[in-house]
């Protein structure tokens, strides 16, 4: 009787292990630090408005397209950015998969023309079949794990217009586990960019604008041929 009380409960736990595994293969990586950034919203959009657009993105203004251009954000926090793009002149669509920041951004800057969208990176399934001129994806890739990282690129090259720009920025300095952040490296990024259709126009390295001393941040600036 014993044995049969052993061999049940290692059958019951290494089905749980299997429920567990296949629980976590169903979340997409780019959604599992959601209730962190959920239960915080709003101390953390005020520590992104703290700063600005221009500030932050001082290194990628002039490829930016002409006024009147669709313009896509990923991961738009709290809305800064896609605030500034949108008092640029851009018709701008937000796509943020925190349901806590996106209330926050819309209260915030409510009364911008900006398109508000729940929806996440590697698949954007509500964006369909649109394209864009320009795609911000400002501190999102290391949210991806390395598996998804090609289908989001390829995904994100989809939606770009011909000769369309795709501007990604990388967070450099200590890994945060808890919120899921995973190591990337430029290399790989330009490595999925290739394969994905696109070229590297520029890429820089940039303090943290927030002045944390042990974070830093790599930009690359991406095209998609305009054929």
């Amino acid at each position: 009787m014993c044995g049969h009380r052993v061999r049940a409960r290692v059958v019951q736990s290494r089905l749980a292990a299997v429920l567990m595994a296949a629980s976590t293969r169903a979340v997409p990586s780019s959604l599992r630090s959601v209730p962190i950034y959920d239960e915080s919203a709003k101390r953390i959009a005020d520590v992104y408005e703290s700063t600005t657009f221009e500030r932050v993105h001082a290194g990628i203004i002039d490829l930016l397209p002409s006024p009147g251009a669709s313009v896509l954000d990923v991961g738009s926090g709290s809305g800064r950015d896609a605030a500034a793009l949108a008092a640029r002149g851009y018709r701008v669509t937000a796509v943020e998969p925190s349901h806590g920041l996106r209330e926050e951004a819309k209260r915030r800057h409510g009364d911008a023309n900006i398109e508000w969208l729940d929806d996440a990176l590697p698949d954007l399934h509500i964006l369909g079949e649109r394209r864009f001129a320009f795609i911000l994806v400002s501190a999102v890739w290391m949210h991806l794990v390395s598996r998804d990282r090609l289908a989001a690129m390829r995904r994100l090259s989809q939606l770009l217009e011909a000769g369309g720009r795709l501007a990604i920025s990388i967070r450099r300095g200590p890994v945060d586990r808890s919120r899921a952040f995973a190591t990337v490296t430029t290399d790989a990024v330009e490595a999925s960019a290739l394969k994905s259709g696109l070229r590297l126009v520029r890429k820089f390295e940039a303090k943290d604008a927030l002045a944390r001393a042990d974070i830093a941040w790599s930009t690359l600036a991406l095209e998609k041929d305009a054929r």
